[in-house]
């Protein structure tokens, strides 16, 4: 796909859009949350904007573009500014998820329209199906319980009884690590790893699209 993307200008263009989008209101949604909850922190890093340059790290950007895999500038947050820090950190964590949710569903919606009115399949089809698709896979994955991502602060929350604390010190410890050699094989072998990724992203916008979301991107790739 990065050959095909690197030969097609509007496709590469396409592709960088479709992702800082997805990033920037990701991080957005961090930054809204928590201003919201109380804590100023990232709006006083200038980080409550929609304004790309804000959120997107040049090095993570290039590995996402590149290699499928990157990070966006995580928006910081202080736990001693909100009223209820456990759970509140959970709703800082889970918005930015959420906000790609709410992308791919709108995009889908979009989606259907045209291909219900019967428009010809155009580049506009592929973009709004990178858009549900891509939105799926970061909700999905920042789901995944492990540090950094977005779902080890609902294990946090969860898991505070004396009697987890070597889990939470294992998956705080081992986690990154983990995910980190998961990267590394995806990029160097052929397999799937992160097929309980793909996997359910895929079925996911098969479903709110009304049809296969891989057939769509073979117009273009």
């Amino acid at each position: 796909m990065i050959l095909n993307l690197l030969s097609n200008p509007a496709l590469l263009l396409i592709w960088v859009i479709v992702i800082v989008t997805a990033l920037t209101v990701h991080e957005f949604a961090h930054a809204f949350v928590g201003s919201r909850l109380g804590d100023k922190t990232a709006e006083a890093l200038g980080r409550l904007t929609l304004n790309p340059l804000a959120h997107i790290d040049p090095m993570g950007f290039v590995m996402l573009l590149l290699l499928g895999f990157g990070w966006a500038k995580p928006v910081p947050f202080n736990p001693y500014n909100l009223n209820n820090p456990r759970w509140d950190a959970v709703k800082i964590a889970l918005a930015g998820p959420g906000s790609n949710l709410l992308l791919s569903l709108l995009a889908a919606v979009a989606l259907r329209i045209l291909l219900g009115v019967g428009a010809e399949l155009s580049l506009l089809h592929i973009f709004l199906t990178l858009m549900v698709l891509i939105n799926l896979f970061l909700l999905v994955f920042n789901l995944i319980p492990i540090h950094p991502l977005d779902g080890s602060k609902l294990v946090d929350a969860l898991l505070t009884a004396p009697r987890w604390a070597q889990l939470r010190i294992a998956i705080a410890t081992y986690g990154p690590q983990v995910l980190m050699l998961l990267v590394i094989i995806s990029i160097l072998t052929p397999f799937d790893v992160f097929f309980f990724v793909s996997a359910p992203s895929f079925a996911a916008c098969d479903a709110i699209v009304g049809t296969s979301c891989t057939a769509l991107l073979s117009l273009g790739f």
